[in-house]
């Protein structure tokens, strides 16, 4: 009779909880990494083309839109490496990520309420009037 080699073990990324050392090794850079990105974004590309406009209504509005439209992209990225995280059971890289994504969507609430609030028509203002 023939002995027969057993399968080899294949290895499922959500078998295995992933080592804390590999783990905090991903979670504390990319949290910085994502935090900074989201800071440095806020202040040079959002508030350096802003003063740049010097009251340029329309570049301003410009850079607020594209600011929302980039934080939102972040806001997506990180919350889709949060759910890979989760998938390959990283506790501590998930926990990261969902503290940038609220920090993000924070900041992406903050951004979208400021917008509403300077682009919404005096009361009484009549739609397609003059002077609204």
């Amino acid at each position: 009779m023939t002995d027969t080699l057993p399968a080899p073990e294949r290895r499922r990324p959500w078998s295995h909880r992933t080592r804390p050392g590999v783990d905090l090794a991903l979670a504390i850079p990319l949290f910085l990494l994502e935090t900074a990105w989201l800071v440095l974004d806020w202040i040079y590309g959002y508030g350096l083309e802003v003063w740049a406009a010097q009251g340029d209504h329309a570049r301003i509005d410009t850079a607020g839109l594209a600011h929302i439209g980039r934080v939102r992209m972040l806001l997506i990225a990180v919350l889709v490496l949060a759910v890979l995280a989760a998938i390959f059971r990283a506790r501590w890289t998930v926990t990261a990520h969902l503290l940038v994504a609220l920090l993000a969507g924070g900041s992406l609430t903050a951004a979208q309420h400021e917008w509403d609030h300077s682009h919404t028509p005096p009361p009484g203002c009549i739609r397609y009037g003059p002077n609204c």
